[in-house]
């Protein structure tokens, strides 16, 4: 099953806010990793975001769940900023 996360609906243009982060960690990601699951960030109409959000977003389903959390989270429609933010955020972690 694939869940997709509509980030602007979530965090708004400029996600940077790290409870909203951790919201949607605890109540969609880890559930839909404990099951499996692939999760899809969407992050069309999203002009930005900050390296805290994405590190409180991803780094406790990334420790917990490694493998699976790199085989089954994806983002799509990013622009060139937040890719760059969300991309080297997962290259540090895999290398940890």
């Amino acid at each position: 099953m694939t869940i997709t996360v509509k980030m602007y609906n979530e965090a708004g243009k400029f996600a940077e806010n790290k409870e909203i982060a951790k919201t949607i960690r605890t109540k969609l990601i880890i559930p839909n990793l404990e099951n499996n699951n692939m999760i899809v960030f969407d992050f069309n109409h999203i002009e930005g975001c900050t390296q805290s959000f994405i590190h409180a977003l991803l780094s406790k389903p990334i420790r917990d769940f490694r493998e699976t959390a790199f085989n089954n989270l994806l983002y799509q429609n990013a622009n060139k900023d937040v890719k760059r933010l969300y991309q080297s955020f997962i290259v540090i972690c895999r290398k940890v």
